[in-house]
Order: C-alpha cells, then structure tokens, then sequence
C-alpha cells in the first residue's frame, strides 16, 4: 500500500471545466457537493484506502523559528490567495494507477448547475524512506 494526498485548490491550479466560484453556488449545489465529498470517503473508508482527510478555511499564517529562546515569527511574508490549499485527502491505495483513479471521480464532485466540476486536483506521493538494513 501507498499513502498519496489529494490536494484541492482555492485558485492556482490550471481552471476546471466547470469553473464557477463556490461563492457563487446555489446552497443546493453547495450541498451536494459535499455530500459527494462525504459519500466518496465513506466509500473509501470501507474499501480501507480513506486514511484522513479535511476541508481548510481560506485564512492562515506562516510561522518560522527565530532562534534559541524567542517566540515563532508568525507575520508576512503572506502567501496569495491562489497559493492557499482548500482541503486535503490522504489515501492508501495498491498502486499509482489506483491513486489517479480516485482523484479522477473525485474530480467529478458536482458544482454549478449540479454538473461534475472536472477540477485539478494535485496528487502528491507521500515519501517514504528506504528501509534500513541491519547486520
């Protein structure tokens, strides 16, 4: 099994089909889309590949150490908009194939009109450390 994570983007990634703002979706279509977000996890969970996933609010700030003894730097540089994630899913799956599979249905969550978004959706490999070998 391999873990990968589904990224959804607010604004950065190349534009879905279907590309109408959330905010200016029906609360029907807003509805239904994350009950196609909720079914399609619950699906995954019982196959066994849903490990976790989230919605994130479009808000944030970078935090950096600043030295021994001093509290984190929590102010600008500030990321754009486009830049900022909108949720996320972790799924553990048998191959890559598998992997694209599923972020191609879940690409298919309806939007606008109740028609599939056909979004971007990244998918990113987690990365795993060889194993270590031993005498």
């Amino acid at each position: 099994m391999a873990k990968y994570l589904l990224l959804k983007h607010y604004r950065g990634a190349p534009s879905a089909v279907n590309d109408v703002p959330m905010e200016k979706w029906t609360p029907e279509e807003i509805s239904a889309h994350i009950k196609y977000m909720n079914d399609f996890a619950a699906r995954l969970e019982e196959s066994g590949e849903f490990v976790s996933g989230d919605a994130l609010a479009p808000e944030g700030s970078w935090v950096r150490y600043d030295g021994e003894g001093r509290p984190p730097v929590t102010d600008g540089p500030f990321a754009e908009t486009k830049d900022l994630i909108a949720g996320w899913m972790i799924i553990d799956v048998d191959s890559h194939q598998r992997a694209v599979e599923l972020a191609g249905e879940l690409s298919a969550a309806p939007g606008h009109g109740g028609l599939p978004i056909h979004e971007w959706l990244e998918l990113r490999p987690f990365l795993h450390m060889p194993p270590t070998v031993t005498e």
